[in-house]
């Protein structure tokens, strides 16, 4: 196939900014390539590969004759998306306006490529803290029929974009200097009531639902039955944000239909792509989100059989949400039609 042409929407955010690095680094290939935002961010100028564009405004007809369309994220999809995907643009999308429509494959490259073959134009990326925690659920998945999810996440900044990161950096400069901190984004920008992060932990992402959870857990609780074909799956989430700027960390427990071996859980998730063990206790290594923001795989250690559960084991996850998380996984998807030929 010729090289295809892309259109990144949304690229002057955290998650365009991020598909713009791993274009350059993966050395994707594309003809032409279009850099689009709101009309606030038109008119702006970014450099790739070598190259300088200038940002666009995101309309309809930006979509005429382009091939692939990586979607940072954020309401626009929602009318945007629809309007690429019907002028031949296949659309991978980063918000959670399409994971749940029955019509739209949810995809993480490693975990369920075959359910990209049966896309409509639109395909969408999961929810940052269930990539994660799949890519490390997968291997076992292999293993043994799945039963229980127990997980707690400790969600970075990041996670609320530029502004989340932002707010970190503001209030740690305020705190240090003996002023207010006045928070203004998190838990939620759209929510009435506002705290800090900085030195906190605010467990709370998203809106809360009529059942207790928040929006942010029941996606790990929805997507992650999509996304592994089983609704049987008992999911209990706990979702935090902590003050650090990227890469999430998850304490997962799994209980599987067979007991397994760690060796053989170890041996599973050694082989499986894009996951890597970090897990020597005697050398006090295992991930943590300093060390694994900017990395491209998912890190597991802490790997132990549950106390009272022998069907059961604890592991603790970490990954770059911006990364793995977000603009990697959506460019995987890509990567992986170009190379299957599945672009018409």
């Amino acid at each position: 196939m010729k090289k295809p042409v892309v259109a990144i929407l949304g690229a002057t955010g955290a998650v365009g900014q991020e598909f713009i690095r791993l274009i350059e680094e993966r050395n994707f290939p594309y003809s032409e390539l279009k850099l689009l935002a709101s009309s606030r961010s038109a008119g702006k100028k970014a450099t790739v590969n070598g190259r300088e564009y200038t940002i666009e405004e995101a309309k309809p007809e930006s979509f005429n004759g382009v091939d692939i369309g990586l979607f940072a994220g954020g309401s626009i999809s929602k009318e945007l998306g629809p309007e690429a995907a019907r002028r031949g643009c296949v659309v991978i999308d980063n918000s959670s306006t399409f994971r749940m429509d029955p019509e739209v494959p949810l995809v993480v490259p490693e975990v369920n490529p075959e359910d990209i073959s049966w896309h409509k134009g639109i395909i969408a990326n999961p929810n940052c803290s269930t990539i994660i925690m799949l890519m490390a659920l997968k291997p076992i998945q292999n293993l043994s029929k799945i039963k229980k999810i127990v997980v707690s996440t400790y969600q970075a900044v990041s996670g609320a974009g530029k502004e989340g990161i932002d707010e970190l950096t503001d209030e740690v400069k305020a705190y240090l200097n003996g002023e207010e901190m006045i928070p203004h984004i998190l838990p939620s920008k759209s929510l009435p009531k506002h705290y800090p992060i900085a030195f906190n932990i605010i467990p709370h992402i998203d809106t809360f639902q009529e059942n207790g959870y928040s929006k942010e857990e029941m996606k790990m609780v929805n997507e992650t039955h999509k996304i592994f074909h089983d609704d049987a799956i008992e999911i209990s989430p706990t979702t935090a944000r902590v003050p650090v700027y990227r890469s999430h960390s998850e304490s997962v427990l799994v209980e599987t239909e067979d007991e397994l071996s760690i060796e053989a859980i170890r041996k599973a998730i050694d082989a499986f792509p894009g996951a890597q063990i970090q897990d020597n206790l005697q050398e006090m290594e295992y991930p943590m989100p300093l060390y694994t923001s900017d990395k491209n795989d998912v890190y597991i250690g802490r790997i132990r059989k549950d106390l009272y559960n022998a069907k059961a084991v604890n592991l603790w996850v970490t990954g770059d949400q911006i990364r793995k998380g977000a603009a990697l996984n959506a460019l995987q998807i890509a990567e992986y039609m170009l190379d299957h030929e599945m672009f018409k």
